[in-house]
């Protein structure tokens, strides 16, 4: 059975990659957790300071699962498996279950997406999960998903990247599954804010909004699984600003 390297954004004691370890091992997967020591979310593929400096770790077993954490990204995770630092490279890469959705373009912005679309880097295919509430009740639901996926995307061309959002609710109760786009955002959900201290804070602002038909935010809103295969950063082969850079120079 292939390896697999299974991390998250949310911290190695997180219960959403504590459900979903077991659960892959389970499968007769070799199972290798390596996630961040502490929560990460948000910090996209960011992985300062990786080389040439010793990185802390924490371990401990649950479950028969060793979980290893490491003082560091979920993008860095993926780099020190990639790199042999846990043992043998793994063969593919999961990554969740994520506490609260991730959904529309801002997923640029997910350390869970990004540490699979860091796999992906070196031909490795992978799986970002996340499950749509900050208090889940469902963790075995997401997790059935994601050994599903892992088990198809295991035949899928190396590179391949899905991410999956999930319903909070039982297995039998989902709508079904359904290929999604990204949302684009008609407006930022984030708002400038002050603290009860004085200094400038970010939140979160709900939006009213309906969602646009055919997307994750929409399918998931209506109870569906919603699937989207992505790719990581990719060159635009139109050489129109190098043309018009040149003749701006020569002026």
């Amino acid at each position: 059975m292939p390896r697999v390297l299974i991390t998250n954004d949310d911290g190695y004691r997180a219960p959403g990659i504590r459900a979903l370890a077991p659960a892959i091992a389970e499968l007769g997967y070799d199972v290798l957790v390596v996630a961040p020591m502490l929560d990460e979310s948000g910090v996209g593929s960011a992985r300062a300071g990786m080389v040439g400096r010793p990185v802390r770790t924490a371990s401990d077993v649950e479950n028969g699962v060793t979980f290893i954490g490491i003082e560091g990204t979920p993008a860095q995770a993926v780099t020190m498996a990639q790199a042999g630092s846990f043992g043998p490279a793994p063969d593919l890469v999961l990554s969740g279950i994520n506490r609260g959705l991730n959904i529309g373009v801002s997923i640029f912005h997910s350390g869970t997406v990004a540490a699979a679309l860091t796999a992906a880097e070196t031909g490795t295919s992978a799986v970002a999960v996340s499950i749509d509430s900050e208090n889940p009740a469902h963790w075995p639901t997401a997790a059935t998903i994601a050994g599903e996926a892992l088990g198809w995307i295991a035949d899928e061309p190396g590179g391949t990247v899905l991410t999956i959002n999930v319903p909070d609710r039982p297995l039998e109760q989902l709508a079904g599954v359904r290929h999604a786009s990204l949302a684009v955002p008609r407006r930022t959900r984030l708002v400038g804010a002050t603290a009860p201290t004085g200094e400038p804070m970010i939140v979160v602002e709900r939006t009213q909004a309906t969602p646009v038909p055919g997307t994750d935010e929409a399918f998931l809103a209506e109870g569906f699984v919603t699937v989207t295969p992505i790719v990581g950063i990719r060159e635009v082969r139109d050489d129109a600003a190098a043309t018009a850079l040149a003749k701006r120079l020569t002026h």
